[in-house]
């Protein structure tokens, strides 16, 4: 019995720091001092190492020598090696399921795009708690897309690289164009147009259609620009244009 209700306090705890670490509510780099989180979680000391443990299994936590924890970092440079990863492994979990996926998977996808589509968010005005429930409704959407997949290793790193990239989108691409619609930073237009044109339901709408119709050729092109629309946000929220040296993602021009 007690080694039952250790078990539920560390998944408890891991959850819950998990929860924050991918909304960046526990800001990357930032150290992880077990004090303060005992005290802000209301987590006792073994489930916190253990949470911690499996955190940085994960990768979403690092170990500093002799210094304890820290929440991993993210960086452009990941961001870029993410979404190339997203791309060997998403776009052939997609075509499977554009192959065997049966009408179940057709109404879960529809079902799906129609919650996006109800969740409605002016980027330039937008809570914490906002951005949440879209995040949420986007990841289910692409879960949705793919949910007729078979490999269940490539769904595995799947699931892993969208995990990763979730902070790392919050984070790179979302907090600096908050920033500049708060008018804390120059480039307001660009950086506002640009997430809006990312999170458009237009996208969302044109990549399910294509799925539908069983257009792998139109469904590949699609999911390739829209997996590159953040890399150009976060381009645009940094400075207005995209870094020299940095791949600029191609536009699928709608038909």
């Amino acid at each position: 019995m007690q080694d039952h209700e250790q078990s539920t306090k560390t998944e408890s705890a891991y959850r819950l720091l998990r929860r924050d670490i991918l909304a960046t509510r526990l800001k990357p780099g930032a150290p992880m001092k077990l004090s303060g989180l005992r005290e802000n979680y209301g987590i006792g000391w073994t489930p916190l190492r253990e949470a911690l443990s499996r955190l940085e299994a994960e990768g979403l936590v690092t170990a500093i020598s002799n210094r304890g924890f820290a929440v991993a970092p993210v960086s452009r440079e990941a961001l870029d090696d993410l979404t190339r990863a997203r791309l060997v492994v998403e776009i052939p979990l997609l075509i499977e399921s554009i192959e065997k996926g049966d009408s179940a998977w057709e109404s879960a996808v529809v079902t799906a795009h129609y919650r996006l589509s109800r969740c409605k968010i002016a980027v330039g005005n937008v809570s914490e708690s906002e951005i949440d429930e879209w995040d949420e409704k986007h990841a289910a959407f692409h879960s949705a897309l793919i949910g007729a997949a078979r490999s269940s290793w490539l769904s595995r790193f799947q699931a892993t690289i969208s995990d990763q990239l979730r902070r790392h989108h919050r984070f790179l691409s979302l907090a600096p164009t908050l920033r500049a619609a708060a008018g804390m930073s120059e480039g307001y237009e660009e950086a506002v147009a640009a997430l809006e044109d990312a999170m458009a339901i237009e996208h969302h709408t044109e990549l399910m259609e294509a799925v539908l119709d069983r257009d792998i050729e139109r469904a590949r092109q699609l999911m390739t620009d829209h997996i590159g629309f953040t890399v150009n946000v976060y381009a645009q929220s940094e400075d207005g244009a995209t870094p020299a040296g940095h791949h600029s993602w191609p536009r699928h021009a709608s038909k």
